[in-house]
């Protein structure tokens, strides 16, 4: 299904074009079109809404459920203290998932037709239109699906009484990673902190786009090697 020399037509649904580049997807994606306006993924309206999420959406339905598993392991006996070192621990280990995921799955090379377009859908969409505001975020719907495989792979390491509050600080570390990844696209920083995160993720899609995975923090590219050079970070503005 791969077609030599082939054109996407941006005016057209793109979800079922972009396999179609074969071995140019990658070149192509990386190539960005920066505008607010994003271009359409589906012919059906149904599936084209599914695509589009406004970055409220995010606290508004996973702030109630990270407090309704807080509140289990509280109701189970454990401590104020406990569930704050239970939570800030859910929040560090996001960090490391948030790394590992855009690093090894959201930068994965394909070149197959179906490969392309499934990478197009999880995080190709984003590279290629960075702006676009209603796919900066994750759709509540998938989320929800992914919650499940998450939440029993928490179980596999901790107790009853401790996997609510666990897992509600890895829930509570990917909406903060959700709103902070919209705030770096569109906000305007006024501090040094979010101006040098907002810099710092300019450049991984401007500059260099195999290094930089951090979002919320630059922590695990100093760990694990990287770490875009200096002189790059502090050119993209």
């Amino acid at each position: 299904m791969v077609v030599q020399g082939f054109t996407v037509d941006l005016k057209k649904p793109l979800v079922f074009q972009v396999g179609h580049l074969g071995e140019s997807y990658e070149e192509w994606v990386h190539q960005p079109i920066v505008s607010k306006e994003g271009p359409r993924f589906f012919e059906s309206d149904f599936w084209e809404f599914l695509t589009l999420t406004v970055w409220w959406a995010i606290p508004t339905i996973w702030l109630p459920v990270v407090c309704w598993c807080i509140s289990m392991s509280v109701r189970m006996g454990h401590t104020i203290p406990e569930i704050v070192l239970m939570v800030i621990f859910g929040i560090f280990v996001w960090t490391f998932v948030e790394y590992t995921l855009h690093r090894f799955l959201f930068h994965i090379k394909t070149k197959s037709y179906w490969g392309n377009t499934i990478h197009y859908l999880i995080h190709g969409c984003h590279h290629k239109h960075p702006m676009d505001g209603l796919r900066l975020v994750f759709p509540p719907a998938a989320t929800a699906v992914l919650c499940f495989p998450f939440w029993n792979l928490v179980r596999i390491f901790a107790t009853q009484s401790t996997t609510p509050a666990l897992f509600g600080g890895g829930l509570l570390g990917y909406v903060m990673y959700d709103v902070t990844h919209y705030y770096l696209h569109h906000g305007q920083p006024a501090s040094d902190v979010p101006k040098n995160l907002k810099r710092y993720h300019l450049n991984h899609h401007f500059r260099i786009q195999n290094k930089g995975f951090g979002i919320t923090s630059s922590l695990w590219d100093k760990i694990l090697g990287t770490l875009p050079p200096q002189k790059t970070t502090q050119d993209c503005k």
